[in-house]
């Protein structure tokens, strides 16, 4: 509850345990056995957190936290709780809180996305735990996509972009060095594990605004935004990723607050030894780094752990609100981890602590918070309040009805995939496989081009060998003719003539045989001699004519 300016979480015997608002931005731990009560004091925290105006942050591993924006009704156990710690006199009631459902897989819960490029290569690094040579060269990828003007947002655009730097590291390596294709791979291997443990549906836009949790209600109650992990906690790679992001991106956007009354913004992280077992080195060291530092900023940072013990010591000595709850001490080693545990509080004189611990009942802790000096007080052992809200989990339809009114629904529920790296480098490869095509069309249009104009030259001098033949025909032809037109026509002149001269010959050879025979015989002599004469004349004109 929310009293006199201060968070009120507990009571031990008369005395009312409070967290100071302005101390609550030094951090804190819930822990204890299963069952023993941390998600009730959690809520309880977050609750009052948001009736003095501070945005709250839950990551619900279980699924339990959800209750929370509907009222407590009929659970008798509460009730029994409320009348033994004599609530009702101080104003308690049960009352719903204003809730905003998250899920990075989208399924119960606004999507909650963030960009590759607001990732960077650094924490993107880290995340998939590259060696200093592969960090290297993603920053390269980085920086060349930032030169070209491609925008990774997705974990497509990283692939699309890896696999074009390989394409071209041979050009790329006169500019930035040697870029190997083994470290290409490796990174190609990282970013596709990350893939499929959920980065497809975390990297994307909209990325979420920081800013859109730093809001109130109109009542002025802070809003709590809630993150079901029961699906995330399955994947530490995706749930480390998400953490280490969120740490940064809160450290690296907000501004210096200095001391304030009360924090910008707590964060609640339920379960958080699942994050701490399996989270690599690079991730343990940035959250401590953000622990350590990002107090300035306003913020508060809360785990909820089962052993002090899960949490790392560099962390652990940053939480100065601790609220622990019953741990076992049935085993050496359990019994060790709580000593440890019981020793890790300011010693009260008047409570054996490690005794206290191992005893504790349900809905009973250990609390030592920092008073308005920052001191930490004495260990106390104190009833912790119940919640004013549901306990458990909601219905299906109830959380459906609570995403879909989310003043924030319109603006991140719907992803949007624009023109990024992705889309431009496959727009490249289709350009350059049509200009490829087109080129090849081309040279098979040449080719065709050229192979019908030589079937063409075939054709003409085809054509032309037949038209000289056929010339050559027509006139051997037309000589033959002519030939034989001469030869015809030497005979008819030749007869001509021969009949000609035959009847010279022997009219010539009658006169000169009559002369003859006139003289030698008279008149019989003259017409013997006439036609021995023409006889005679004929006889030798043909044989002029052979000859």
């Amino acid at each position: 509850m929310y009293q006199e300016q201060k968070i009120w979480i507990g009571k031990s015997d008369d005395e009312k345990i409070y967290i100071y608002p302005k101390m609550a931005n030094r951090h804190g731990m819930i822990a204890g056995a299963t069952g023993t009560g941390k998600t009730i004091t959690l809520k309880v925290l977050a609750e009052s957190f948001s009736d003095c105006g501070v945005p709250v942050f839950l990551a619900d591993v279980k699924g339990d936290l959800a209750g929370m924006c509907r009222e407590e009704l009929d659970n008798e156990n509460v009730e029994k709780r409320i009348d033994a710690m004599g609530l009702m006199e101080e104003g308690f009631c049960f009352r719903p809180y204003p809730t905003t459902f998250w899920d990075i897989y989208g399924e119960k819960g606004l999507p909650l996305r963030t960009t590759i490029s607001e990732m960077g290569p650094l924490l993107l690094g880290r995340i998939l735990e590259l060696n200093e040579t592969q960090s290297d060269i993603l920053t390269i990828i980085f920086k060349i996509a930032d030169e070209e003007q491609l925008l990774l947002l997705d974990t497509k655009d990283l692939r699309s972009m890896i696999q074009h730097v390989s394409e071209n590291a041979k050009e790329y390596g006169e500019k930035y060095g040697n870029l190997p294709k083994q470290s290409l791979g490796a990174i190609m291997r990282s970013v596709v594990a990350l893939e499929v443990a959920g980065g497809e549906d975390f990297f994307g836009e909209p990325a979420l605004s920081i800013a859109d949790w730093m809001c109130t209600d109109c009542d002025g109650k802070g809003i709590i935004q809630i993150l079901d992990c029961q699906k995330l906690i399955g994947s530490p790679l995706m749930y480390s990723t998400f953490m280490l992001w969120m740490m940064s991106e809160l450290f690296e956007t907000l501004p210096e607050a200095g001391d304030r009354g009360k924090p910008k913004m707590v964060f609640f992280f339920d379960e958080a030894h699942l994050l701490f077992d399996s989270a690599p080195k690079s991730l343990l060291m940035k959250i401590e780094q953000v622990v350590k530092l990002i107090r300035s900023k306003g913020v508060g940072i809360y785990f909820i752990t089962q052993n002090p013990r899960d949490i790392p010591d560099g962390i652990l000595g940053q939480l100065g609100n601790k609220i622990q709850h019953a741990l076992h001490a049935y085993t050496p080693a359990e019994q060790k981890g709580a000593r440890a545990a019981a020793g890790a509080f300011r010693e009260n004189p008047q409570l054996d602590t490690y005794e206290a611990l191992t005893r504790l009942g349900i809905g009973e802790a250990l609390i030592s918070v920092l008073d308005e000096k920052g001191v930490p007080t004495v260990v106390k052992r104190c009833n912790i309040l119940p919640p004013q809200s549901q306990m458990g989990p909601i219905e299906d339809v109830v959380r459906e009805g609570q995403v879909k009114g989310s003043l924030l629904y319109s603006k991140y529920f719907q992803m949007i995939d624009r023109e990024s790296a992705y889309e431009i480098l496959e727009k490249r490869v289709l350009e350059r496989e049509a200009d490829e095509k087109r080129a090849a069309e081309e040279a098979e249009a040449v080719k065709q081009r050229r192979k019908e104009e030589a079937a063409i030259q075939r054709q003409q001098e085809k054509e032309k060998a037949a038209a000289e033949r056929q010339r050559l025909k027509e006139e051997e032809a037309a000589r033959k003719a002519r030939e034989k037109e001469t030869t015809a026509q030497n005979k008819r002149i030749k007869r001509t003539v021969g009949q000609a001269a035959s009847s010279a010959a022997g009219t010539i050879g009658r006169e000169v045989g009559n002369s003859v025979g006139k003289s030698l015989g008279g008149s019989f002599g003259k017409k013997v001699g006439g036609n021995v004469g023409a006889s005679l004349g004929r006889g030798i004109l043909r044989t002029l004519f052979k000859l």
